[in-house]
């Protein structure tokens, strides 16, 4: 399958983007020609790379009729980072969703799967539903919610067969060290007081590379069709996870629980149900344990380097 892909400059994409490499598919990729493309570096000789941005969709126009994909994957958004969460730049995100998704139909592709995420549902208290009425919090998650919608109704409209991907907590090496498990290895390695909350949260996390496999399931079976949950299905105290995490980087340290307060808006439960991505088939693969250690290796080898 020929399959074009944004965002694969970024932690999850670049995951998909050597997973689908992985399984024979043939991928092109959008890349700003000033990004950062580290995470691609082992890749580069097995991708088409198209140049520009999804701000000017029609400079990339010719270059993807040519390539002609079967499936376009959406990978890409601004204002990730926590302090842009409530930004107007996640407005112009619904607008590149809407645009790729035109620009998808016209260069012929047949699939489109996209990545929402786990803040357009907003809190709950208990494992969240695909059929849990969403009540975003932030504009990220009222951004996202919106591109999902209107790209599965552009794509029922263009005939396309379209799915949206809830992503809840991931993790795993090459990630973004402003997120919880990198900021917790670093300040474990240097040996910094840890002040934490009270770490009663329960939280799941999956790791990035059955992440990936989930996107390629959705990209290849006939029945990903709609919105479906990705994450972890257990989700133990978070004080459970920071404690193995500690074990691994440094066992002598302290950790500071309950020496902040929790926010506001605190997330108290972070699970998600994801019976209708196992009932395709999926499965995952990497234990907590096995995950962290390898994440945390990754990060010892990336500081000694």
């Amino acid at each position: 399958m020929r399959v074009f892909a944004t965002g694969a400059s970024g932690f999850l994409g670049s995951y998909l983007v050597a997973d689908l490499v992985a399984r024979g598919h043939e991928v092109a990729v959008l890349l700003r020609p000033a990004s950062s493309n580290w995470r691609l570096r082992e890749l580069q000789d097995r991708l088409h790379v198209i140049p520009g941005s999804l701000e000017h969709p029609e400079g990339l126009r010719g270059a993807l009729l040519a390539f002609a994909p079967d499936a376009v994957v959406h990978m890409a958004w601004r204002g990730v980072a926590g302090s842009d969460r409530n930004s107007p730049v996640q407005a112009v995100n619904v607008a590149d969703t809407v645009g790729l998704v035109e620009l998808a139909a016209d260069a012929g592709a047949r699939i489109v799967v996209g990545a929402g995420s786990q803040a357009e549902y907003g809190p709950y208290d208990r494992a969240i539903r695909e059929d849990d009425v969403p009540r975003p919090t932030t504009l990220y998650g009222m951004a996202k919610l919106a591109a999902g919608s209107m790209a599965m109704r552009l794509c029922e409209e263009r005939g396309l067969r379209a799915a949206w991907l809830r992503i809840f907590s991931t993790y795993g090496p090459k990630d973004a060290d402003y997120w919880l498990i990198p900021s917790l290895i670093r300040n474990l390695r240097s040996g910094q007081p840890m002040a934490l909350t009270a770490c009663e949260q329960r939280w799941g996390f999956l790791h990035a590379r059955d992440a990936a496999s989930a996107f390629s399931l959705a990209i290849t079976h006939d029945a990903a069709s709609g919105i479906f949950n990705v994450g972890s299905a257990d989700a133990p105290p978070l004080r459970e996870t920071v404690t193995r995490l500690r074990d691994l980087v440094r066992p002598e340290s302290a950790l500071g629980f309950g020496e902040l307060a929790y926010r506001p808006d605190q997330v108290m439960v972070l699970a998600a149900d994801v019976s209708r991505m196992l009932a395709l088939g999926w499965k995952p693969e990497v234990p907590l344990d096995q995950g962290l250690r390898e994440t945390v290796e990754w990060h010892d080898a990336t500081k000694s380097s």
